[in-house]
């Protein structure tokens, strides 16, 4: 499939209701992706199961969250389905808590697509569901179906990888791992949702965004940000900004090695101002922590889950609220968030 009639197939997509999460009444979602459960000892999500398995059950569902599971969630392209469900059992029967109460929606991204054609995977799979927040329409899907690649030879990329990468211990060679691909893929989403006048939350790429900003492009409006507010600041507050804007510096410029930026001429939105539309959830495969998107009918949020003493330098250095979560070394901390009525005025006035 093309990347242009996906682009129009999911804007004129006819939902069943079982694919329409409808929040219009009051409701919390949380959104995940690119768990690639697989052996339990060499897949990435070894180094977050326990954290992921403890906060989704004492916190998302003891609090009456419904879960999202946005594609990649079982590596199938090296394991079989029956195997992954007993490495990670303890996984499954929290997921058995929220889907026996209505409260789970599963999603196929390229890593789990041929769920699709299974008959008894254990839950509904869906391609794409559309959440009705009574402000804004939200899509949520994987994001993989915008890269012609994986339309055309998505299947032959699983051989090769269970019969090639595994044996070998290579990693997986992905959208996930190339800038350039991901880059490409977040731009199509960004324009089909303006188009379109709604929000698309993906995953995929691994690389958490909101309000259609990565890492990069948000820590540079926060420089400026705290560089129009440092004249009228004075003593310990000036002293603050001082040290918050180094570190975010020295932040920018690890985030521009890693991502290569100086090869990117523009970003998602060329010149003009930014229409915060696009969102992703990251992945849970990160070794200092969870990112995901907590949603509910009135705002949209960023969220950051680590352990204490493991999290990322930039959270943990006292410029973010921490949450800790009751007998456990667990905590959330909200990076972004913003009204979904605010978002919607923007999207409106800039989108056109």
């Amino acid at each position: 499939m093309s990347d242009t009639i996906f682009l129009t197939n999911l804007a004129k997509t006819k939902l069943g209701k079982d694919s329409i999460l409808n929040i219009c009444g009051g409701g919390k979602i949380l959104i995940i992706s690119d768990l690639h459960m697989g052996s339990g000892s060499v897949d990435d999500l070894s180094y977050n199961g326990a954290m992921l398995t403890n906060i989704l059950e004492e916190y998302y569902f003891k609090n009456g969250w419904y879960l999202v599971l946005n594609g990649d969630v079982e590596e199938l392209h090296k394991f079989s389905l029956d195997y992954i469900r007993e490495k990670w059992a303890g996984l499954y029967m929290v997921f058995n808590l929220f889907a026996r109460e209505n409260r789970l929606y599963k999603i196929a991204g390229n890593h789990d697509e041929q769920l699709l054609a299974i008959r008894n995977t254990g839950y509904p799979i869906h391609s794409v569901i559309k959440i009705e927040t009574g402000v804004i329409p939200a899509y949520v899907y994987h994001g993989h179906q915008l890269s012609s690649v994986y339309g055309r030879f998505n299947r032959f990329l699983g051989i090769g990888a269970r019969y090639l990468l595994k044996p070998f211990r290579i990693k997986n060679i992905s959208a996930a791992r190339s800038p350039y691909k991901r880059f490409s893929i977040e731009k199509r989403a960004y324009a089909f949702s303006i188009r379109n006048q709604c929000l698309s939350i993906i995953g995929h790429t691994h690389r958490p965004l909101f309000e259609s900003l990565g890492r990069f492009d948000y820590i540079k409006f926060e420089i400026e940000k705290l560089c129009r507010e440092y004249p009228a600041s004075s003593g310990e507050e000036r002293i603050k900004i001082e040290n918050e804007v180094s570190a975010l510096r020295n932040e920018l410029g690890k985030l521009k090695k890693k991502e290569r930026r100086d090869v990117h001429r523009q970003s998602l939105y060329g010149d003009e101002l930014p229409v915060p539309c696009l969102f992703n959830s990251g992945s849970v495969l990160d070794k200092k922590g969870i990112n995901a998107i907590e949603m509910t009918n009135e705002d949209i949020a960023l969220i950051y889950w680590f352990t204490e003493g493991k999290g990322k330098k930039f959270v943990t250095r006292g410029g973010y609220e921490i949450e800790y979560l009751d007998n456990s070394p667990y905590r959330r901390v909200v990076l972004n968030q913003n009204k979904l009525d605010y978002i919607s005025a923007c999207i409106k006035l800039l989108g056109s």
